[in-house]
């Protein structure tokens, strides 16, 4: 609106921009991107192999069709393809050339019926015009589906779960410029390696011959063969025809090198400062107690480097009575000292590592030394994992301090609530994002367990795994005796992290219709390619967004589609490729697009760009970016929509919880002010919103709050709903007992004062409010039905996220009364605005 700057966005598209940026115009790069088109040659690539007469590269082509029925007595298939990988080779491991879309019909040759259908008056809750500042009790009982986009059942039912595929806009905009006018942005949210049962197809070399050019199906001779129902004559039965997932087992020739064993190799802390926390018996007797079920087969390797102002290596080769212990003090020039006996077979050699396990807490236990050489370590486990690739769990209680990567604190404790834009936000060295990659070319992957109760700098050390496609686990104040609840969480993440389910060397390509273009990923990973992302790891846990613009007009199509293919090697050996595919409709209205719009995806990408716009420019800039997405939006919705003006702050129904989840943005931690916050604190948080899938990321931005203290029955029968969320904001004399399941990492049960005795008695098992104590983090295991349905209710909460969060029991004088305050997010704080007066500050801007 006039009067008002809008500024810029964080690497926003085209459509957030008042005019259309050129195709090549330069903007801010993702960093994964930057380093993508840097030049960087000290990684060995001793798997790379150069296409040649004697090696000839294996055509492989994929095909999955959408099919829709229109005939004059029954329905008549007719296809929506996707062409989607071609002529794959992993170049180091495997490759995937550039992608030549054939030159036969596509999308857009659908039946006339699809251009037709009236998306409008198809889906006239999604426009119902919301006024925001009169209808305050918005937020649904249960859970927000995803949108379903306005296509024929038959492709509905054949499109992907939206919890591993979405898009931020279920109805593509023909034009850029239609886009632009929008004002929302356009991109997809990816959980593509999450737990599912997928249908596996035994084969993929049928289609070779099953590309089609005409605009009915064609079947190769041996696509004829149904592997599932072993009949003949029903290829439109075969499960890669039927499923938007389905995942591929490739043939040995499509594969450079045997699949990789699982290798795992741990890098464990004990300076002092790590020893005196606790972490290692509780990471001892955890792997103890789970190594039978570590993900492998009869090749799985496993090793352990210790270090503190030196490094620890242990010979645990076969034959050997006991461990040995060899200790390498050169930390400037790190060597192997025995290479073949340091990483080992699991199955041969397990009585020596459980030997090793129980041994090793006692060996540190009077240690002295202080210093941490972190850097010399990753040095030598990237060493030792490099022949094979495998995976590197490094634990570090400190910030390092000794050797290359040492690090010096960059926190000004004063400055945690007053600053203005907070600093330090980006790496202080890139020593970390350099072994990275060298990590990322040997198929290396580095998970960062980071346990203290001191600044570790996580701005610099988080590099070692975003650009590995490894992870960050953050368990702050860690301590065996002080902080239980963190030991709880502790070992039961570790359980998760060591049992979960596993891929290695892998490889993720995303495609999409001609005329649209990926140009920013987000998440952990190296950019290979423009479409191509490199994860030498891929785990269940882990979530990628990629933002989209539409580079040619989409006039001629009515849907468009988009596909991801994940090739990567089981932690069985075998090379699979896993396929979802996604189909849209393209629309030519503003009101049609405004229909299709997912507040939560929308709300997740703008997460990611915020972060990343922290990093690049400023806090503040990414805060103003959010408010403006939110005050744009509306705006466009306002002008170009409604027909019929009317006074208030408008949505659409559809976009009704926007406001509420930019403001719970703008309170979050990672974007937050005027409250004292961490840095290190701050970074995990940005680390997070940047990494996990969709459905954790808005459990981070907008807590669910229940009362649990009229649980009924269904609670015992896990059915949903046993009580229904609530708005995130204390009325004090009415609180009775409210359970906030806030983030992936802790829950908060909050007593308030007028809590009734019963609950009191039958779930706490004190007899009245001031018998509450003080540091309650687990619930007595009463013989009452308002506790076991209590119990219930909270472990169901856990079930519905991969990590354990701890549980707080609080009331009204305990400490951590302003950790849950700060998740109540209507209430108005000190240094940010209520909802309702969030709701006034863009009706105000919308006016101008």
């Amino acid at each position: 609106p006039p009067g008002r700057h809008l500024g810029h966005y964080p690497s926003l598209p085209p459509g957030y921009q008042n005019t259309s940026a050129p195709h090549n115009a330069t903007s801010p790069m993702h960093p994964a991107m930057q380093a993508a088109t840097q030049p960087y040659t000290q990684a060995p690539q001793p798997y790379q192999q150069v296409r040649g007469k004697s090696q000839p590269c294996t055509d492989f082509v994929l095909l999955v069709y959408f099919a829709y029925a229109v005939c004059l007595h029954i329905m008549v298939i007719e296809y929506c393809a996707l062409q989607f990988l071609s002529w794959i080779c992993f170049s180091s491991t495997y490759c995937f050339p550039p992608f030549q879309p054939h030159g036969g019909p596509g999308p857009a040759q659908l039946s006339p019926s699809l251009a037709a259908m009236s998306l409008q008056s198809s889906t006239p809750e999604a426009l119902r015009v919301v006024n925001l500042l009169q209808e305050r009790n918005l937020l649904p009982p249960t859970p927000i589906p995803a949108p379903a986009p306005c296509l024929p059942q038959d492709l509905q039912k054949l499109n992907c779960n939206p919890e591993v595929f979405r898009c931020t806009l279920t109805s593509i905009p023909q034009t850029q410029s239609l886009l632009n006018k929008a004002k929302m942005p356009l991109g997809l949210l990816l959980h593509p390696f999450k737990d599912l049962s997928v249908n596996t197809s035994p084969s993929v070399s049928a289609y070779r011959k099953s590309i089609s050019h005409h605009c009915t199906l064609l079947f190769p001779e041996e696509f004829m063969y149904n592997p599932v129902s072993r009949s003949y004559g029903e290829p439109h039965k075969r499960p890669e025809v039927q499923n938007a997932t389905i995942e591929f087992i490739a043939p040995s020739e499509y594969m450079l090198r045997p699949p990789q064993p699982a290798v795992y190799l741990f890098v464990l802390d004990v300076s002092h400062n790590a020893v005196e926390t606790g972490y290692l018996n509780v990471f001892c007797q955890s792997l103890l107690e789970n190594i039978n079920a570590l993900p492998g087969d009869s090749r799985t390797k496993v090793g352990f480097i210790t270090f503190d102002s030196t490094i620890h290596f242990y010979n645990l080769q076969e034959g050997l009575s006991q461990p040995q212990m060899l200790i390498v003090s050169d930390i400037e020039d790190i060597f192997l000292p025995t290479p073949d006996s340091l990483l080992v077979n699991l199955n041969e050699c397990k009585e020596l590592v459980q030997d090793l396990l129980k041994s090793l807490p006692n060996l540190f236990e009077k240690t002295m030394e202080t210093q941490s050489a972190l850097g010399s370590a990753l040095q030598a486990a990237f060493k030792l994992l490099s022949p094979t690739g495998g995976r590197m769990s490094v634990f570090q209680t400190q910030l390092p301090n000794l050797g290359v990567g040492a690090l010096q604190s960059r926190e000004d404790p004063n400055q945690r609530a007053s600053a203005k834009d907070i600093q330090h936000l980006s790496p202080a060295t890139d020593f970390y994002k350099k072994l990275a990659l060298d990590c990322s070319g040997q198929q290396v992957a580095v998970d960062l367990f980071l346990l203290s109760a001191q600044y570790c700098d996580l701005a610099s050390l988080g590099c070692i795994s975003r650009y590995s496609a490894g992870s960050v686990y953050y368990y702050p104040s860690y301590h065996h005796q002080h902080n239980p609840a963190q030991v709880e969480r502790f070992q039961k993440d570790l359980k998760r992290y060591l049992t979960r389910k596993i891929g290695f060397e892998a490889v993720m390509r995303i495609r999409c219709t001609k005329g649209l273009s990926i140009h920013t990923f987000h998440g952990n990973f190296f950019v290979r390619s423009t479409d191509l992302l490199s994860l030498p790891n891929v785990n269940p846990d882990a979530g990628f967004a990629v933002q989209m613009s539409i580079e040619e007009n989409l006039d001629e199509m009515q849907v468009v589609s988009f596909q991801a293919a994940l090739l990567y090697t089981s932690s069985k050996g075998e090379r699979r490729i896993r396929v979802h595919t996604l189909c849209l409709p393209v629309v030519s209205s503003l009101s049609d697009i405004f229909s299709g719009a997912d507040v939560q995806a929308i709300t997740g990408l703008l997460a990611c760009m915020a972060v990343d716009r922290s990093v690049t420019a400023s806090l503040s800039d990414a805060r103003d970016a959010m408010t403006n997405a939110a005050i744009d939006s509306l705006t466009s919705y306002r002008q170009s929509v409604l027909t019929i003006q009317q006074p208030g702050l408008l949505a659409p129904a559809c976009l009704r919880l926007f406001p509420l989840f930019i403001l719970a943005l703008l309170k979050q931690k990672a974007f937050r002010t005027g409250t004292s916050t961490r840095l290190d604190d701050r970074v995990f948080a940005m680390c997070q919103l940047k990494y996990q899938p969709l459905a954790y990321a808005m459990l981070m931005i907008h807590p669910a709050l229940y009362r649990v203290d009229d649980l009924t029955d269904e609670v015992r029968r896990m059915t949903f709903p046993f009580s229904a969320r609530v708005s995130l904001l204390v009325e004090r004399e009415k609180i009775v007992s409210l359970e906030a399941d806030v983030s992936d990492d802790v829950m908060y049960l909050w007593i308030g004062r007028n809590c009734h005795p019963n609950f009191l008695t039958q779930v706490l098992g004190v007899p009245s409010y001031a018998a509450v104590p003080d540091n309650l983090y687990l619930l007595p295991e009463l013989d009452t039905a308002e506790s076991q349905r209590t119990r219930a209710f909270i472990g169901w909460l856990r079930d519905q996220r991969p990590f354990y969060p701890s549980l707080h029991v609080i009331r009204d004088e305990s400490q951590l009364k302003a950790s849950f305050m700060q998740n109540m997010i209507e209430d108005r704080t000190e240094s940010a605005l209520s909802y309702y007066e969030f709701l006034l500050h863009l009706q105000q801007q919308i006016s101008k």
